[in-house]
């Protein structure tokens, strides 16, 4: 009400000719939660606290290595492998022929235990190349410990404060052991969907880089038992993982071999008995201390040894393919980012392939594919597959919540979150206003003009407004004299959400000739 006029003059009264808007939430913003090789903000600790990246950039700034440095060290983790004999040729990853016809089987395996096989650095840019953009980063640890589930569940935890995430993602999980891992994907699950039920999880499942040794896949069963029952439209999983192009040629030389690398060029000849062509250069990679005693450097070193032994190109191409395993939910992460930005939340993400992505560690048939996109326990897993002049696709589009008709579907899920985060944070302006009628309409048109706009762009069903949304607010409509008396006003929002056409039917029959 304007000031009462006591003073002749003329007064200047402003009206609001349009009422409050809804400002969109943002809807694709994950939260990454693992190891990193640091965790330093400008000279401040950022161990165990939520900190907001846009590229892989900034990633390195605060929690990789040192470019500068020289040689420059990145933010990967070291991975050392070692090279042994093997009796057993099937379990060979290089089989040397002598002159003689004899043939020398060569394993390569992992040197570090299994919780120091970090995989946050990789799935960064995994994430970025399939789309990524805007992301949160918790970092738990750094390199010099093991992967652990209560630090994991602590990154979890140190979310809570976080407002704006959307997803979260944490491929360092499945390095722990299933029971472990399945901990601490329940606590996801429990923090998305209880806590702070505005946001999803994305699930990977533990052991699944490797094809199936049965049908149904053991392992896609064991993450089924394991996940519980509770808040499943707040989650999905992926299934198989994915054999990527993340870690290039350059990425990898003999320092990645902690042993074993002798007696692999012995076998194929190029030293023999401490003597040959190579004798100096495998001296110093006995002790690579003496290198600065030598003319050598590191990449000439590397580049000498690619030259002179087939060997040693394929135990590195070896290395490079298992290091390339990845799991599925940062791609997973990226594509919904990409598809958020192109087509909008309510656009299924599948259906879309994957980028620097050969291919997945299994294949997936369409009767295979049928125990996991439908389960006597709604606990659908969303299978990425292959096909051929396509690539690689995700081909599945369902939470873990398979049996129920409206949460059935990821985008479905996100929709919803994404309008009632967006009308939650409108309505705030009208905390303490007037519980009456005039508050009741500015409420109901602030919201109708959201959902309007929303269903223009696609994100609802119906050939009219009036289809697509209903908004009701008032008393004897959503209120009671009580409601009133007791401070509250009452909110009915009726949506009709797009659904993804996941099984289209084209029905053939025969009719009789007409001419």
């Amino acid at each position: 009400m304007a000031a009462p006029m006591k003073t002749p003059g003329v007064y200047i009264v402003e009206k609001n000719a349009f009422p409050n808007s809804v400002v969109e939430v943002a809807t694709a913003v994950p939260a990454f939660i693992g190891y990193t090789f640091k965790a330093d903000g400008g000279g401040n600790s950022l161990t165990g606290k939520p900190f907001r990246i846009s590229s892989m950039l900034e990633f390195e700034r605060a929690f990789g290595g040192d470019s500068s440095a020289v040689p420059p060290t990145f933010g990967a983790p070291t991975a050392t492998f070692n090279i042994a004999r093997e009796t057993d040729a099937t379990k060979a990853a290089i089989i040397i022929t002598d002159s003689k016809g004899t043939k020398t089987n060569f394993s390569i395996r992992r040197a570090e235990a299994r919780t120091k096989q970090f995989l946050l650095y990789y799935s960064m840019l995994l994430f970025f190349q399939n789309g990524g953009g805007v992301c949160y980063v918790v970092s738990v640890g750094d390199y010099n410990g093991d992967v652990d589930k209560d630090k994991l569940i602590g990154g979890i935890t140190a979310l809570l404060k976080e407002q704006e995430p959307t997803m979260v993602v944490i491929p360092d999980a499945v390095r722990l052991a299933k029971d472990l891992c399945r901990a601490v994907q329940q606590q996801a699950l429990r923090h998305c969907g209880t806590d702070m039920k505005n946001r999803i999880a994305l699930f990977d499942i533990v052991d699944a880089d490797t094809p199936p040794a049965a049908d149904p896949d053991p392992r896609v069963q064991d993450f089924r038992n394991g996940i519980g029952e509770d808040t499943l439209s707040y989650a999905a999983a992926y299934y198989p993982w994915l054999n990527t192009t993340i870690v290039g040629d350059s990425d990898l030389d003999y320092k990645n071999l902690a042993s074993g690398l002798k007696d692999l060029l012995t076998a194929e000849g190029i030293v023999v008995d401490g003597a040959g062509k190579y004798k100096d250069v495998l001296a110093v990679i006995d002790n690579p201390a003496d290198l600065s005693k030598t003319n050598l450097t590191r990449d000439i070193l590397h580049q000498t040894l690619f030259a002179a032994s087939r060997a040693y190109v394929s135990a590195l191409a070896e290395m490079k393919r298992q290091l390339n395993v990845l799991p599925p939910s940062p791609a997973i992460a990226g594509i919904c980012t990409m598809v958020d930005a192109g087509f909008g939340v309510w656009k299924a993400p599948a259906n879309v392939s994957l980028n620097c992505v050969v291919s997945a560690t299994a294949t997936i048939s369409d009767k295979a594919q049928d125990s996991l996109n439908v389960d006597i326990q709604g606990k659908s897993i969303n299978a990425i597959r292959s096909f051929v002049g396509k690539g690689v696709l995700v081909w599945g589009a369902r939470t873990l919540d398979g049996n129920s008709l409206d949460w059935r579907y990821i985008n479905v899920r996100r929709t919803v979150i994404f309008l009632e985060e967006s009308i939650k944070l409108a309505t705030k302006a009208y905390v303490f206003e007037a519980n009456v009628s005039s508050t009741w309409e500015t409420v109901k048109s602030m919201i109708r003009n959201f959902l309007t706009s929303v269903w223009q762009r696609g994100g609802l069903a119906g050939a009219t407004a009036e289809d697509a949304f209903a908004v009701s607010c008032g008393l004897g409509e959503t209120m009671t004299s009580d409601d009133i008396l007791d401070g509250v006003l009452r909110v009915t929002v009726l949506v009709a959400v797009t659904r993804p056409a996941e099984f289209i039917e084209i029905t053939f029959q025969q009719q009789m000739q007409k001419s």
